[in-house]
């Protein structure tokens, strides 16, 4: 994982339609990017609702929510439809910004180990820094845990 306070590598990576994104296309804007393992699963389900619910929140407060992952743009355009996402989810297939933010990591699961993302996300403040890194996130309230650290929210509420 990176650490807080180092530049934020770019990446040019393509949404859903095949247009090109980079993290250089958000400067000036805070930015929360986050890692997940694949599309339609149960805890990257979860993540992503939990972005999905709170997304007004980052909006007004001009913030810009990304999820990355190595599915196919064809996979987050079902994923994005099926459950109303309203962010952007970015296609990392040959792990350029995966490796780049160091997620790529030997996983064990079941006593089987296998090369994986690790669920991670950060905060990247208006100048391309990283401002805040957060590993082992919990997928169900990923979204709300970065706006309570921002100030934005209490729990709770």
């Amino acid at each position: 994982m990176l650490e807080t306070g180092v530049k934020a590598p770019d990446f040019n990576l393509k949404d859903k339609d095949g247009n090109t994104v980079s993290l250089e296309d958000f400067k000036g804007k805070k930015v929360v990017l986050y890692f997940y393992p694949r599309d339609n699963t149960p805890g990257c389900t979860k993540q992503a609702c939990n972005f999905r619910d709170n997304y007004d929140k980052y909006k007004e407060n001009d913030i810009v929510v990304i999820g990355i992952s190595k599915d196919s743009e064809k996979s987050h355009s079902n994923f994005i439809n099926k459950h109303d996402l309203p962010f952007i989810l970015l296609s990392d297939p040959d792990l350029e910004a995966i490796k780049a933010y160091d997620v790529w990591k030997e996983k064990n699961m079941y006593g089987k180990k296998s090369m994986g993302v690790v669920r991670t996300t950060y905060v990247i403040d208006e100048s391309s820094n990283i401002e805040k890194a957060y590993g082992k996130v919990k997928a169900a309230t990923n979204a709300e845990d970065v706006l309570v650290d921002l100030g934005i929210f209490e729990k709770g509420l």
